[in-house]
C-alpha cells in the first residue's frame, strides 16, 4: 500500500523538510504539486524529520503538497540503447529522443572491494606527447586536470576522449555552458566516436540539484559496462561546479561550514566518486579523468586541495599547455617499461632536465646577463621542445613521439651533453641526423 505524507514543515532553496517515519538515507521520493510530480532524494535524517532535495527545484511547492517514498535509491536505466544518447542531470533525454526502457542500476553504490581489483599495468595511448611520454595515463587511473577559467581544459578532455583506447566513453558535464556542450558533441560526432559515447549534461541554467546527480549516473553506468568486460573512460567536467552545488545545498540545510564555506564532508563526497575508478579482476575497467578549475589559480582551494589527496597525481594546464613541472602520473612507473620502449624513462628524465636548464637560461637572458654557447643550445632546444612536443595541437603516437624527442636532442646537442647512459645513446641516438648536422657545419 502506498503511503503519502503531507506534513511538510519547511521549504528552503531546493530542500524541503517533512515529518515521516521508517525512511532510509538516499531513498527516492515523489512530491506531487500543482505543477505535476517531481523526484526528490533523502539527504538528511533527524528523528522523524526528513530532509529532501528536489531535483527540479522547489518552485511551486507548498506545505500542503503530498510526498510518496519509493523505498529504493536513485536508479538509472542501463542497456546498449544508451550509446549515442544525451541526457540531463535527472536522467531525462536531452536529445529529443524517447526515454530508454531498460533494467535499472542503483547510483551511489559503494566503491569496489579491493579484493576484486587488479593492479593497474596497462597504458592508455592518447596521442598527446605530454601525456604519453612524460605522464602516461594508466587504465583504471583517477586523474584530475587542474586549470583555471579560460584554459582549454574541455578541449583537452574532448581530445582525450576522442583518441584514447576505450570501448565506452561517458561524459559528465556539470555547470557547462551550452556552447561547451555543443563542442563536446560536435567533436565526438566528427571524430566518429559518438556511437560509443553516453553524455549526462547539466548546464548552468539547470537546477542545482541535478548537478549532484551527474557524476553518480556516469559512474553507475560506467561500472555496469566495466563488469561486462568493457574498457570505460569516464570524463567529468567540472568537479568544482559539483563542489559548489554541494556547498549551496549545505548552506540551505544550515550545516556548519568548513573551509571557505564548503561542507565538512567535502573530502568524503569527492572520494566516493573518484574511488569508482577500478580495473576489475576478470572483467573490464573504468578510467576517470576529471577537470578541476582552481579559482584564482589557487591550488590550496578546498576542491583541488582535497582532490590531490584522493587521486593518483594531476595534470596542470597553464598557458594552453600541460605544465611538465608539477604534473604527475603516479602510476606511470607501472607502464613505462613493459608497455613502451626501453628508452622511455631515459627520454622522459633527460628531456625534462634539459628543459629545466632552458628555463634557467631564459631567466639569465631576460635579466641581461651574457649567455654562453651552452645557454644558446638550451634556448634553441626549448623552442623546439615547446613547438614540437608541448603544443597541444601535436598529435602523434608514443613511439613517434619518442623518436621526435631524439631528433630534437640530436639537432641541439652532442650525445655526451644529454647526460644519458651510453647504452641508450648507442641504441637510439639518430646517427644519420647527427651526420647531416656535421656535414652542414663543415660546409
Amino acid at each position: 500500500m502506498r503511503k503519502y505524507y503531507d506534513e511538510i514543515t519547511r521549504v528552503a532553496g531546493n530542500v524541503v523538510n517533512v515529518t515521516a517515519a521508517g525512511i532510509g538515507y538516499d531513498e527516492l521520493a515523489v512530491i506531487t504539486t500543482s505543477r505535476g510530480d517531481s523526484l526528490a532524494q533523502v539527504i538528511r535524517l533527524e528523528g522523524d524529520q526528513v530532509s529532501l532535495q528536489i531535483f527540479a527545484g522547489t518552485q511551486g511547492v507548498s506545505t500542503g503538497d503530498r510526498i510518496r517514498f519509493l523505498s529504493r535509491p536513485m536508479q538509472v536505466p542501463f542497456s546498449d540503447d544508451l550509446l549515442g544518447r544525451v541526457f540531463d542531470g535527472s536522467g531525462k533525454p536531452r536529445d529529443g529522443r524517447p526515454v530508454v526502457e531498460a533494467d535499472p542500476v542503483d547510483i551511489g553504490s559503494p566503491a569496489v572491494n579491493p579484493v576484486m581489483r587488479r593492479q593497474p599495468d596497462r597504458m592508455i595511448n592518447t596521442g598527446i606527447p605530454m601525456i604519453d611520454v612524460f605522464n602516461s595515463l594508466v587504465e583504471s587511473q583517477k586523474l584530475p586536470i587542474f586549470s583555471v577559467a579560460g584554459e582549454p581544459y574541455n578541449e583537452l578532455l574532448a581530445r582525450v576522449g576522442l583518441q584514447a583506447e576505450a570501448d565506452v566513453i561517458i561524459l559528465g558535464g556539470m555547470g557547462l555552458r551550452h556552447d561547451d556542450y555543443l563542442k563536446f558533441r560536435n567533436t565526438f560526432e566528427e571524430g566518429g566516436v559518438l556511437g560509443r559515447t553516453i553524455m549526462y549534461i547539466h548546464t548552468a541554467a539547470d537546477p542545482v540539484v541535478e548537478c549532484l546527480l551527474v557524476p553518480d549516473q556516469c559512474l553507475a553506468i560506467g561500472e555496469a559496462y566495466a563488469l561486462q568486460g568493457k574498457r570505460v573512460l569516464c570524463l567529468l567536467t567540472d568537479m568544482t561546479s559539483f563542489a559548489d552545488s554541494l556547498k549551496e545545498i549545505a548552506i540551505t540545510m544550515e550545516q556548519i561550514p568548513s573551509n571557505r564555506g564548503y561542507p565538512g564532508d567535502l573530502y568524503t563526497q569527492l572520494a566516493k566518486r573518484y574511488e569508482k575508478a577500478v580495473d576489475f579482476d576478470g572483467a573490464g575497467s573504468m578510467t576517470l579523468l576529471a577537470c578541476v578549475t582552481m579559482p584564482g589559480d589557487d591550488v590550496t582551494h578546498p576542491v583541488p586541495d582535497n582532490t590531490g589527496y584522493i587521486t593518483e597525481g594531476q595534470f596542470y594546464l597553464r598557458n594552453g599547455r600541460i605544465e611538465p613541472f608539477g604534473s604527475l602520473s603516479r602510476l606511470k612507473q607501472q607502464v613505462n617499461g613493459d608497455s613502451s620502449r626501453d628508452d622511455h624513462r631515459a627520454i622522459m628524465d633527460g628531456c625534462l632536465q634539459l628543459y629545466s636548464s632552458c628555463r634557467e637560461a631564459r631567466e639569465k637572458k631576460a635579466m641581461g646577463f651574457e649567455t654562453s654557447a651552452w645557454d644558446e643550445k638550451l634556448l634553441k632546444y626549448g623552442e623546439l621542445f615547446e613547438a614540437k612536443i608541448m603544443d597541444l595541437s601535436v598529435n602523434i603516437m608514443l613511439f613517434d613521439a619518442l623518436d621526435l624527442c631524439w631528433e630534437i636532442l640530436a639537432e641541439c646537442f652532442e650525445p655526451v651533453e644529454t647526460g644519458m647512459r651510453r647504452t641508450i645513446l648507442e641504441k637510439h641516438w639518430p646517427h644519420e641526423l647527427a651526420a647531416e648536422k656535421e656535414e652542414a657545419a663543415v660546409s
